[in-house]
């Protein structure tokens, strides 16, 4: 029977066995404080809302929002695996569209696209030459599932169940806010 013993040792243990010739480890972050795991996301919004004030957009200029219909939202729920069926996802729906369209106002005239955000700099590229190879076996023992040499992935987008079509219709129906104040 092994009896091992720990000692705390900054952000590692050192475990030492009494058997003859016992292993001696160091095991890194094991009791690693909470605190160097934290989290590299901001605990605030980094960015800065649009002053409306400063720069004011002409809503009236702004395409209007398109009518969503039932086949509108299965395609978008099929495509991205979010769903719409409530009056809060319909919601957020048009007003991410409504956001989207102020892109239509912004004045790109003589603003030439970008290849890259790097356009500024020399990219260095190493020459294309085959370092090695012939590892087939190799990296085809990485997959859960192989045929003929190929890896087998697992379906990507299974589409949602089939919800009451009425239940969406009713939310596509009713009035956004916008409709209620005109």
């Amino acid at each position: 029977m092994q009896r091992l013993v720990c000692k705390r040792l900054g952000l590692g243990i050192l475990r030492l066995s009494d058997q003859p010739g016992g292993s001696l480890q160091y095991c890194a972050n094991v009791l690693r404080p909470a605190a160097l795991f934290a989290s590299k996301v901001p605990e605030q919004p980094t960015w800065v809302p649009i002053d409306h004030d400063r720069v004011p957009i002409d809503h009236d200029s702004l395409p209007e929002v398109p009518e969503i219909d039932l086949a509108l939202v299965e395609q978008l729920e099929r495509i991205s695996l979010v769903e719409f069926n409530n009056e809060a996802g319909l919601r957020r729906l048009r007003e991410a569209v409504k956001f989207a369209n102020q892109m239509h106002v912004v004045d790109t005239e003589g603003v030439e696209p970008m290849d890259s955000v790097l356009e500024d700099r020399e990219c260095y590229l190493r020459s294309d030459e085959v370092t090695d190879g012939n590892c087939v076996e190799d990296v085809m023992s990485n997959a859960s599932k192989v045929e003929e040499q190929y890896f087998v992935a697992p379906p990507g987008n299974i589409p949602m169940k089939k919800r009451d079509k009425e239940h969406l219709s009713g939310i596509l129906n009713t009035p956004t806010d916008g409709d209620k104040a005109s």
